[in-house]
């Protein structure tokens, strides 16, 4: 007797990638009645036991240095929320003879959003038309009166503190009354007011008042370890929390996307993921999908997603899928300050991060590069934290006493600045598949090609100056070595480790030279849509996650309108 195959379940949406992008879709698709599943290359989320938040350093095995102290110079110490790696076994990455370039990825629910730095910032009107503005670049195919209703959404659902002050080129958002300056903070304004540079409170999604069921922060300083109370923000605590009480969200935890499969009718039919606890092989099906993995990982599976029909991978007829990769110009450098010396000893109140920054206060002058940056800075009696004494080690001689006297009397004493500047796009930054090396699934990789322009190594130059105006400034000295020449790898971040990859899946109104259309919808395939920074036409200074999140709840609520209208 013949048997009849088992229906298969055809979800709403299915998003890849839990972060920033997914798990704003993930909320405002589900909200909007859609029935979405989710694949996440790495395992649930467990805050009570995966965060570190008030741990101390003798709890832990090797004091938050790592095996060997592996992560002494590195961001993820053993403090830091889950799952951050600049490399990750049987996932390899390479780099093209001549290129450096670091890929920090996250493989946990809510990914990098569990400990990234809160900043949020607008992008500017100027910086959705950087060409228009100055010849250089492109245009983005929207502009910023058309995502500025979104930043508004996101602000008010997540909270983000700051103050209204009317900067050019860095708009004011719907914020949460800003902490108070620290006495470091007050330190470095004096001296940023007296070289007339603007310095206001920081824009950073922690509460400081309760918000939508979330209380305020409690001043623990630990945000990068990150936080159980879910007082500063990450997806995997206040947006995939929303879509899960729907009832119509399904997230497939360790899941590992191959491929997005093509159906005969030119639409994305399915995506195929390797289960990583079994290593099998399995699809699931959906009417359309948001590929929000991270802006590189996103321009992986695009290219490993080939097919008869698209033979040089999916939505890439215009061969920019992993062009136009971006990263932060970097920069930093830090002083000693000895009046600060004599401080009393006092508890360095506040929320894990900066309380005020410096916005880029030359918009609108003639300067020797385009565009420009923000500087972030920090310093004072915080939490000590994984080789906060090497400089003192390193300087002074002896043991015992006297050692631990000088490590007193310098605790606190240092501010570090680091600025975050605009890269301009350029045709030696990209990344590809690798013909040779794939992960341990038997995926290619990517292979990346990186080079900074002339534009950058001059920008890097200049906050090396500024920097060192403002710590002599204030009264401090310099520490270490501030690079004099402009070509020095020291004066510049290398390619990839600010962790601001964007641009590798772009938007624009072409299908000849970009992927996407303005909705982030692939010119060649409607029903797949891209919901990370990779459609980002530039990167400005501003961190990007805010304009992610503005930009994924943008796409999102267009997706589900013509999901209402039977166009998926």
């Amino acid at each position: 007797m013949p048997q009849l195959a088992p229906s298969r379940k055809i979800f709403d949406v299915c998003i890849i990638g839990s972060g920033a992008g997914g798990g704003t879709a993930a909320k405002v698709l589900t909200e909007g009645g859609l029935n979405v599943i989710m694949l996440e290359a790495g395992p649930r989320l467990r805050p009570e036991t995966d965060f570190k938040e008030h741990v101390w350093p003798y709890e832990l095995a090797h004091r938050g240095a790592d095996i060997g102290g592996r992560a002494r110079f590195e961001l993820n110490d053993e403090f830091m929320a889950p799952n951050g790696f600049w490399n990750i076994e049987g996932e390899p990455y390479t780099t093209a003879p001549g290129s450096s370039f670091r890929w920090f990825r996250s493989r946990i629910e809510g990914g990098r959003t569990n400990h990234w730095g809160r900043i949020a910032l607008r992008f500017g009107p100027a910086d959705f038309k950087a060409r228009s503005t100055d010849g250089v670049g492109d245009d983005w195919p929207i502009s910023y009166e058309d995502l500025a209703p979104y930043y508004g959404k996101v602000e008010s659902f997540i909270g983000v503190f700051g103050s209204k002050e009317n900067i050019p080129n860095a708009p004011d958002g719907n914020f949460l009354p800003p902490p108070q300056p620290r006495c470091t903070e007050n330190l470095v304004k004096k001296a940023c007011d007296h070289l007339n540079i603007t310095c206001v409170p920081s824009r950073l999604a922690i509460l400081t008042v309760p918000l939508n069921g979330r209380p305020a922060c409690h001043y623990c300083a630990q945000c990068g370890r990150g936080c159980l109370t879910a007082s500063n923000f990450s997806s995997s605590q206040v947006m995939i929390p929303v879509a899960q009480a729907t009832g119509r969200f399904t997230m497939i935890a360790n899941a590992m996307a191959r491929e997005i499969v093509v159906g005969k009718n030119g639409k994305a039919e399915a995506v195929s993921y390797i289960d990583k606890t079994t290593r099998r092989e399995d699809r699931v099906y959906a009417k359309a999908v948001v590929v929000a993995a991270s802006s590189c990982e996103s321009a992986r599976l695009l290219l490993n997603s080939r097919s008869a029909t698209f033979p040089e991978g999916l939505a890439n007829s215009s061969g920019v899928v992993g062009r136009y990769l971006t990263d932060s110009v970097g920069s930093h450098l830090a002083g000693h300050f000895p009046q600060l010396e004599k401080m009393p000893a006092h508890n360095h109140d506040g929320v894990g991060g900066m309380h005020l920054y410096m916005p880029w206060w030359k918009f609108g002058q003639k300067n020797d590069f385009l565009r420009g940056y923000h500087i972030e800075f920090g310093g004072g009696r915080n939490l000590p934290g994984v080789g906060n004494f090497d400089w003192v080690s390193a300087q002074q001689e002896g043991y015992g006493i006297s050692l631990k006297q000088r490590c007193r009397s310098a605790y606190g004493t240092v501010i570090g600045f680091a600025g975050r500047g605009e890269m301009i796009p350029n045709p030696n930054s990209y990344c590809e598949l690798d013909p040779k090396v794939v992960d341990q699934w038997g995926v290619p990789v990517l292979r990346f090609h990186w080079q900074w322009g002339e534009n950058e190594i001059k920008m890097a130059r200049h906050m090396q100056e500024t920097f060192r105006s403002i710590i002599e400034t204030a009264g401090g000295t310099v520490l270490g070595h501030a690079a004099t020449d402009e070509r020095s790898p020291s004066s510049i971040s290398e390619g990839g480790t600010i962790i601001h990859e964007s641009g590798t899946v772009r938007m624009g109104n072409d299908p000849k030279t970009s992927a996407l259309n303005s909705n982030c919808q692939a010119h060649d395939v409607k029903n797949v849509f891209v919901a990370d920074a990779a459609p980002f036409v530039t990167n400005p200074d501003k961190n990007p996650t805010l304009s992610i999140m503005a930009l994924s709840w943008r796409t999102s609520e267009y997706l589900l309108a013509q999901a209402r209208k039977g166009n998926l």
